[in-house]
């Protein structure tokens, strides 16, 4: 017998095409759930266990794939906001999705770091025609 994803097809394209790692997608439902608080780079370092710099270029990437607002310069602080209804009702269904499936979801995430990974390292591969 087939088993049934457990993931809806729409949070599995997301997570594959949208999620390049699992601090992108700590970093994004963690202020989802404190929308209307402002994160700078420090702040969440703390929280995800993670360097400033990284934290800074999470942020840096979810403000540029339209799901944070920046505002002010120093510090610059994030906040969440969609830019739109759809991008919203998918964050909100990614969320339901990793707090009943936390390892599907995981190993989703996982699977295109590691398949990138592989054509990163195959490009550098000596063939025998070389």
């Amino acid at each position: 017998m087939i088993k049934a994803s457990a993931i809806a097809d729409d949070v599995r394209r997301f997570v594959l095409t949208s999620i390049p790692s699992i601090p992108y997608l700590e970093a994004m439902l963690l202020l989802r759930n404190e929308e209307g608080t402002g994160w700078d780079n420090r702040i969440l370092a703390q929280r995800l266990y993670l360097s400033e710099k990284i934290s800074a270029e999470l942020l840096s990437g979810l403000e540029e794939a339209g799901i944070l607002r920046a505002e002010g310069e120093t510090p610059k602080l994030y906040f969440y906001a969609p830019e739109s209804d759809s991008l919203r009702g998918i964050i909100d269904r990614v969320a339901a999705s990793y707090s009943a499936h936390l390892v599907e979801i995981t190993n989703l995430v996982h699977s295109t770091s590691t398949r990138k990974a592989q054509q990163f390292a195959d490009a550098f591969k000596w063939r025998k025609d070389s």
